[in-house]
């Protein structure tokens, strides 16, 4: 069997039913063997880290990696946005990159470059990686790609990078059988002492504010059903982060809101006076907690539960800090309170009524001219119902989106979060969409984002993807924008003044989109009429936002989470 055909067939044995490239030289082998295969798709872009944006959500939406091929060289180099996207935000994925012959490598010599186009992206992936493999045998090749792709699904997931060189692609193999690749236990903990277990219970039930802070491990971990289920027996309110903001609907009695540097204002409120605080699969980081810990931590009884051990009591002290999987800890957890009553914390539940009624998230841009981005989203959440993914690019839009979109149980918020990559959401929303066989998608972008990989509407129109596109334009980078009136009176070098944006409306008509334009509020109604009108045709509505419009809430940076722009001003300038 051809190197080539075992890889293809390896592939499809695994249920992988899509594989992103962009063609050059050193993957033709691979192509064409997968070309033969019936049941994978061949999505080919216009620019590796589209491709690798694409596989990090096909990784998302459907738990087996996302798959992104490259030719060596620039092709592999520029995959490395996107596989450190996949590392951050726990995506399962497996890059494989083409490269030069065996005997055109450098080696050991002491020079830069052998072969054509030779790079040595194994060891450039590496800190972005689960593990990067250099195949140096054909008889190698089973190994690696069943290693590669355990690794890629166990434990925290996250990408692997295979470098196959030309040579071994179409050299020899045995005929193999196939098996189905299941996740490895590895060092993750799935037993949990029951004394634990109690104790949490306990911590829970003597708080008078509890609350539970959900993060990206119960999407990662393909949870929330459990979830649910856990915390609507023990009737605790919920928090989550930037990537949770979708593991409770919207309207459900238990979500309180989005937290952390641009978050809900009565969410940061609820959780920086909470007394006991449950965090499930998220980070804490500085965005999620503010810099300053100590207020963070003061009074405050902090339970960790983590698949990474590293990331317990990283920033702030845990008292109660589990590393587990959390399937297995729900579901053991779930089973110990099943006979248990809780009752309901109606004080604390009602102060978090009166906090959000105080501070409703479409009252906090005061004297907006034009179109209120906060109202827009809502007016969006109504007429969408039908739409299964939300992807949001980086940016103000992406805050706007992550405070105001009314989510349904069955519909998805995707975004990039750790490696915050402008550029993400349009190849994104075409991974979601492919992956998950032309489900809708409702891009929420910004005019800079948008820029950075608009040649990928050249593959929504190929491919035909039922692919809303919602550009925020502003006409400037709006998120930085902000950032210099705080920090750098207001000069506005790279973001305003240098910069520029297309009419998104004429680029999409280019494409043979069907696109329009608003500009006025009383236009949103009809002009969501419209996008929804076929759910199943891709088009564009470019939204105009006045240039000075802000995001906000936002933390102050240096002060507790619960003080926020523009109420508050920040002690310093933030890092992060």
């Amino acid at each position: 069997m051809k190197v080539s055909d075992y890889v293809a067939n390896f592939l499809e044995s695994q249920g992988i039913t899509c594989v992103f490239e962009l063609a050059g030289g050193m993957i033709t082998h691979l192509l064409d063997s997968l070309y033969h295969k019936e049941k994978i798709k061949i999505i080919s872009m216009h620019h590796e880290q589209s491709a690798a944006f694409a596989a990090d959500v096909s990784g998302r939406v459907t738990g087996l990696p996302g798959v992104a091929l490259a030719t060596s060289g620039p092709g592999a180099t520029n995959l490395l946005t996107g596989i450190a996207s996949c590392y951050f935000d726990s995506s399962p994925a497996i890059f494989i990159t083409g490269q030069v012959n065996t005997h055109e490598q450098k080696g050991s010599k002491n020079i830069r470059q052998l072969g054509f186009q030779e790079t040595d992206i194994v060891n450039m992936a590496l800190p972005i990686t689960k593990k990067t493999f250099c195949v140096t045998s054909s008889e190698d090749v089973p190994r690696i790609f069943e290693e590669a792709f355990q690794l890629a699904i166990s434990g925290r997931p996250g990408p692997v990078l295979i470098d196959l060189p030309m040579d071994i692609q179409r050299g020899e193999l045995n005929s193999y059988s196939f098996e189905k690749i299941k996740k490895s236990a590895n060092n993750t903990v799935y037993n949990i002492e029951k004394n634990n277990l109690d104790r949490i219970i306990e911590k829970l039930i003597q708080a008078k504010r509890p609350l539970i802070l959900a993060g990206r491990g119960l999407r990662s971990g393909f949870v929330v059903d459990e979830f649910v289920k856990f915390v609507e027996k023990i009737n605790i309110p919920v928090v989550s982060s930037l990537l949770a903001v979708d593991v409770l609907p919207f309207n459900h009695p238990l979500r309180v809101g989005f937290i952390g540097s641009y978050g809900n204002r009565w969410a940061n409120i609820a959780l920086g006076t909470c007394d006991c605080l449950l965090v499930l699969g998220s980070r804490l980081d500085i965005r999620q907690t503010g810099a300053d810990v100590d207020s963070f931590s003061k009074d405050k009884t902090i339970i960790h539960i983590d698949i990474e051990k590293a990331e317990i009591s990283n920033r702030i002290e845990t008292e109660i800090g589990l590393n587990a999987d959390l399937n297995a800890f729900l579901t053991q957890i779930n089973n110990v309170i099943a006979g248990i009553q809780f009752p309901l914390k109606k004080e604390w539940f009602n102060i978090i009524t009166e906090l959000r009624l105080k501070w409703p998230d479409i009252k906090e841009l005061k004297n907006i001219e034009g179109i209120n981005p906060n109202i827009f989203v809502h007016k969006l959440s109504e007429k969408a119902k039908k739409v299964r993914y939300f992807i949001a690019d980086v940016g103000n839009h992406q805050m706007w989106a992550a405070q105001s979109l009314e989510l349904s149980a069955k519909q998805l918020f995707i975004t990039s979060g750790g490696m915050g990559a402008m550029g993400f959401a349009l190849p994104a929303a075409i991974g979601a969409a492919i992956a998950s066989n032309n489900s809708s998608t409702v891009i929420i972008a910004g005019d800079g984002g948008f820029q950075v990989n608009i040649q990928e509407l050249q593959t929504v129109v190929r491919n035909k993807l039922p692919i809303k596109i919602i550009i925020l334009n502003n006409k400037c980078l709006g998120m930085i924008r902000q950032f210099q009136d705080s920090y750098f009176e207001s000069r506005y070098q790279s973001t305003y003044w240098g910069y520029s944006a297309p009419d998104f409306e004429q680029v999409a008509k280019s494409y043979e989109i069907d696109s329009i334009s608003i500009i006025n509020e009383d236009e949103i109604e009809k002009a969501l009429s419209w996008l929804f009108t076929d759910i199943n045709k891709p088009q564009l509505l470019q939204v105009y936002i006045d240039t000075y419009t802000n995001a906000y809430p936002k933390l102050a940076f240096g002060r507790p989470i619960i003080e926020m722009e523009p109420l508050a001003k920040p002690l310093d300038m933030e890092g992060t």
